[in-house]
């Protein structure tokens, strides 16, 4: 009998060769396998929501651009066209404005007609004065503007990312130079 119980007891011992006794099993790697594939899609996922959180520092539209002429350099009547920030830099009888070259209408970009002296929408005939007020076509409301801080030393810094819109043109919406 103790020989027969040894022999039931071999056979249920677990193999000392074969896949069980030198690693994984198939089932093993595939589990691990799909595991990790999982673990890696939440990785990403949570990295890839992690970055929205991260600021971006931006240069050019959206951001803080600067106008390639001093406050003190500009005569009245004078349009800069600024391509980096979307912008135009006027000058009237109020002071400096920062005129976003959008039509108000339908969003084309507004060209200054210096020998007309006024800002023309070529695809739909507005017509807007150098303070960005509209005086023909279909535009409802004068050009949006953008904020504008002059420096010391005569720098304007117009911050694009902060458009405001406009019902009609006031003398207090220019900056007083």
């Amino acid at each position: 009998m103790a020989a027969e119980n040894r022999v039931h007891a071999a056979a249920a011992a677990p193999p000392t060769s074969g896949p069980a006794a030198e690693g994984m099993t198939r089932r093993q790697l595939l589990r691990s396998s799909m595991f990790a594939t999982i673990g890696a899609m939440f990785g990403l996922a949570a990295a890839g929501g992690g970055g929205m959180f991260w600021p971006i520092k931006l240069s050019g539209f959206g951001g803080i651009v600067p106008a390639p002429v001093k406050a003190h350099e500009m005569q009245v009547g004078d349009v800069v066209t600024v391509r980096d920030g979307k912008y135009y830099l006027t000058r009237s009888e109020d002071g400096l404005m920062a005129l976003y070259w959008k039509c108000v209408h339908l969003g084309c970009t507004v060209p200054w007609n210096a020998a007309a002296g006024k800002f023309m929408c070529p695809c739909h005939a507005s017509v807007y004065d150098i303070t960005g007020q509209n005086i023909a076509g279909p535009a409802p409301r004068p050009l949006d503007m953008m904020e504008i801080t002059v420096e010391p030393d005569g720098t304007v810094l117009v911050n694009t990312g902060k458009i405001t819109e406009r019902v009609r043109h006031e003398p207090e919406h220019a900056v007083k130079i």
